[in-house]
């Protein structure tokens, strides 16, 4: 595939991944049970969503919907610019949801607060009996390979991207021309009749050298 067809992969990409990233956030991540005083391991389930456990997801995933737009009408030397800033942006939803990944007793501590009003990592590490990884994690991983795939396709085939049509702007221009030309052309009624007016306490006859619609006789 040429480097010229490369705009709608790139862009679908950049969706796919910032949508894999913000619905990441809305689902369980984790679930959790609290050590119970009779039986370890044995508390009530608690879910924990991707709000909670990396609520930096929310931001990411939106600035990447934002990228789509830009990519879409961006000149080459801007989409050298966003493809550099998705792939940070890519590696930031990578970062946010590995950190959650590697220490999830901490990712889930707010959880911990909200059930027992006990608050700081220490305490409310004691109180987790276990914590159990969902699919959506993962998901946010791979919205976010998605997203450094995408802005480094961008900046290696963005400059080449197709922009809109030379014919089409012209048309416009041409549009625009004449349309200026038929103003010029037609005069408002009443500065027509100021005119006659004129010409009549002159002794001129205001008809001569005219067309039937008012404008000027161009043979006169």
């Amino acid at each position: 595939m040429s480097a010229s067809r490369m705009k709608l992969p790139a862009v679908v990409a950049t969706i796919v991944g910032a949508g894999l990233a913000l619905l990441s956030w809305s689902q369980t991540w984790f679930e959790l049970r609290l050590a119970d005083a009779a039986a370890v391991g044995t508390g009530e389930v608690i879910a924990v969503p991707g709000s909670v456990a990396s609520p930096a997801l929310a931001a990411l995933g939106l600035a990447g919907l934002a990228l789509v737009a830009a990519l879409a009408i961006a000149g080459p030397a801007i989409r050298i610019l966003l493809g550099v800033l998705e792939v940070v942006l890519g590696g930031c939803v990578l970062l946010a949801a590995w950190l959650t990944l590697d220490d999830p007793v901490r990712a889930v501590s707010p959880a911990v607060t909200d059930a027992t009003g006990v608050a700081g990592s220490g305490p409310t590490a004691e109180l987790v009996a276990s914590v159990d990884a969902t699919g959506w994690p993962i998901a946010a991983v791979i919205g976010g390979v998605l997203l450094v795939a995408a802005g480094v396709l961008v900046l290696a085939t963005g400059t080449r991207w197709p922009t809109s049509s030379r014919r089409y702007r012209a048309a416009r221009v041409v549009e625009a021309d004449a349309s200026a030309a038929g103003s010029a052309d037609v005069r408002p009624a009443s500065d027509r009749a100021i005119d006659d007016w004129d010409e009549l306490s002159r002794g001129d006859d205001p008809t001569e050298g005219r067309h039937d619609d008012g404008r000027p006789d161009a043979s006169r």
